[in-house]
């Protein structure tokens, strides 16, 4: 089992749902393949992720090739810091307001610090240039960019507009109790008064892929909230990681994020034939853990291809 230090402030320990939700199928033969991948690839123990101690994979696939969705995993229930990927959630609330009128997409919205944390692009070729001090620009422009690009500033002016409180009630609503996104991407000490002590973010694979399920069945809040959401996450542009072992003639929709020890993908993939959900969160150093993933998706893809042939 993984431990924690320090790290975590002492506070009070949450609830976390593990439960598979019942619309689920599963199936112990392959879980048992999912198994087989990750034990293969030497992914399956413990794992020295510095001063926070000792972490593991989590991991989980969901086939919805057939009518019921499929689902297995490796640790699929483990909460681990998924770095920029809970950035999905934040966009879900967004669009969530969005759709209940209190929000419009072409709505301005004026970018203060401490909140512009960005110095440099997360992907270099991206023309877009940081967001800074006093920009006025769009709250489409914002979803765009943090879930595209991944751009930090972007995602802490979407937290405060959202609203940590009203990000966490839709999170539990959902059923991901345990997935509150309790940070923005700055400093501790630019945090807002209350927050400036607080757990540190965490999320399973369990939940990360019934978010996508939720996405890819129209059912995540409603179905124009499902869909904005997924056009966002098929513009993605950070393609170094799943993606680059899925054939290049399929689909991949997916919010990617990595900090320190910890490199994450999440995403559905579709290639006409065969579609599925992977969420991966990998505590190893993104040098490391890119051919890794690269593996991991090439291998999980061959498994789901002969399962539906």
């Amino acid at each position: 089992m993984k431990t924690y230090l320090l790290v975590l402030f002492l506070v009070p320990a949450f609830f976390a749902q593990t439960k598979i939700p019942g619309y689920y199928k599963t199936d112990d033969f392959l879980t048992d393949q999912i198994n087989d991948i990750v034990t293969g690839l030497n992914i399956g123990g413990n794992f020295d992720v510095g001063g926070d101690g000792i972490e593991q994979i989590s991991f989980a696939v969901i086939d919805v090739t057939g009518a019921q969705p499929v689902i297995a995993g490796y640790n699929m229930d483990n909460f681990i810091y998924p770095a920029s990927v809970y950035k999905m959630y934040v966009a879900m609330e967004i669009l969530k307001q969005v759709s209940g009128g209190k929000y419009k997409l072409d709505q301005q919205y004026i970018v203060k610090s401490p909140n512009d944390v960005d110095k440099s692009k997360q992907i270099e070729t991206d023309p877009r240039p940081v967001l800074k001090d006093n920009d006025t620009v769009t709250i489409n422009y914002l979803l765009d960019l943090m879930i595209t690009r991944s751009d930090n500033s972007a995602a802490n002016c979407l937290i405060d507009l959202a609203g940590r409180e009203n990000i966490n009630n839709t999170i539990k609503e959902m059923g991901w109790e345990g997935s509150e996104v309790t940070r923005k991407f700055l400093s501790r000490k630019f945090e807002d008064p209350g927050y400036e002590k607080i757990r540190g973010t965490e999320t399973s694979a369990l939940h990360a892929a019934d978010f996508m399920y939720k996405i890819e069945s129209g059912t995540l809040i409603n179905y124009w909230v499902s869909q904005q959401l997924k056009a966002l996450l098929c513009r993605q542009l950070d393609k170094s990681k799943l993606a680059q072992g899925f054939p290049r003639d399929a689909m991949f929709c997916n919010k990617t994020g990595w900090w320190s020890y910890w490199t994450n993908d999440a995403g559905i993939i579709s290639d006409g034939s065969i579609k599925f959900i992977i969420a991966c969160f990998l505590p190893v150093e993104e040098e490391k853990a890119l051919p890794l993933f690269k593996e991991i998706a090439g291998k999980t893809f061959s498994l789901i291809k002969k399962r539906n042939q």
